[in-house]
């Protein structure tokens, strides 16, 4: 199996804010990994720093064998990374454009994809997310959270990344949908063959789709394995600092 991502011993934050002390992390060609952890533990920090949005003091981002720390975001995103944030997040960017409709925003996350791979391409986010497909002609800002949230992950298959990263993408999201949305992660990799770093607060469900797991608390992990590994009772005992 072949190393995607790795992290080594990464202390960063914003600033003189320090918020990551010596993480390391790997997700292997085919993973779902999964980052837990409660609220201000670095998880969101620890996307950033691998997609040049944090300040790095020390350590490695290495992506493909190539050290890409402190590298800026578009190189990264090159590179062949898809950060899907957290909307609304702490920098002000939203995740799709409102005025342009589904179909818009897919074809405008196209560009640099050789023409005759667009619709090609469009076509595995709408197997990804059907319903995307019936609301192709609605403007973005007439969708509901939930389908805001659908078309945001299809903006960073378009270019087809070899890393897809998720920060809490079923936050606020109805318990039916959230359950969808879990089968179409799972698809992402299973069908697409792209690895996934996913942060989320829905650890239960997380942890049934993941194959590794690391849990982050206050910038520090407290437990690195396999996701099957971990039941509520012991991460209950690490997000307290068990």
């Amino acid at each position: 199996m072949s190393e995607v991502l790795r992290v080594e011993k990464l202390e960063a934050g914003y600033g003189k804010f320090h918020v990551l002390f010596g993480v390391d992390l790997t997700v292997n060609s085919g993973e779902i990994v999964v980052l837990l952890g409660p609220n201000g533990a670095g998880k969101s920090t620890l996307l950033n720093s691998i997609v040049g949005m944090a300040d790095v003091y020390s350590g490695r981002v290495v992506l493909l064998g190539r050290d890409i720390t402190g590298d800026p975001p578009h190189e990264v995103m090159k590179m062949g990374v898809a950060y899907v944030m957290q909307s609304p997040n702490n920098f002000g960017t939203p995740n799709i454009f409102g005025e342009l409709t589904v179909y818009e925003n897919l074809v405008a996350a196209s560009a640099g994809v050789p023409r005759e791979e667009v619709g090609r391409r469009i076509e595995e986010v709408y197997s990804i997310f059907p319903k995307l497909r019936d609301l192709r002609d609605r403007k973005a800002k007439f969708l509901s959270g939930g389908e805001r949230q659908m078309l945001a992950i299809g903006l960073g298959l378009m270019k087809k990344p070899k890393l897809l990263m998720l920060d809490e993408p079923t936050a606020g999201l109805a318990p039916k949908l959230v359950s969808d949305f879990f089968i179409a992660i799972r698809d992402i990799r299973d069908k697409l063959g792209i690895s996934i770093l996913l942060v989320e607060q829905n650890a239960r469900k997380a942890l049934e789709i993941g194959d590794r797991a690391y849990v982050l608390v206050t910038g520090r992990v407290r437990y690195s394995g396999g996701a099957k590994s971990l039941d509520e009772a012991k991460l209950a005992e690490l997000f307290l600092g068990g």
